[in-house]
């Protein structure tokens, strides 16, 4: 009977919860910034990205390497996640 009653109670609190969580999230989120528009030849906003050489997870900026060698960007849509 105990089993039931906790089941119950722990079904409705995950309904309310869906209900009122996307509720909340409306009213404190800020609107979505403009997407930048990049044409062919523009130069590329700096950037920082993570990186793991082997011994240490270290920092990158694409500063860095501006003016000193030329840099490809490249994403790989579910790249190492194993999908």
């Amino acid at each position: 009977m105990k089993l039931k009653n906790v089941s119950r109670n722990f079904g409705l609190w995950l309904l309310a919860a869906a209900v009122v969580c996307p509720l909340l999230e409306a009213q404190s989120s800020k609107p979505a910034p403009e997407p930048m528009k990049l044409k062919i030849g523009d130069v590329a906003p700096d950037f920082k990205l993570h990186y793991f050489d082997g011994s240490d997870l270290k920092e990158i900026s694409l500063s860095q390497y501006r003016g000193k060698s030329n840099v490809v960007v490249a994403f790989y849509i579910f790249a190492f996640t194993g999908g």
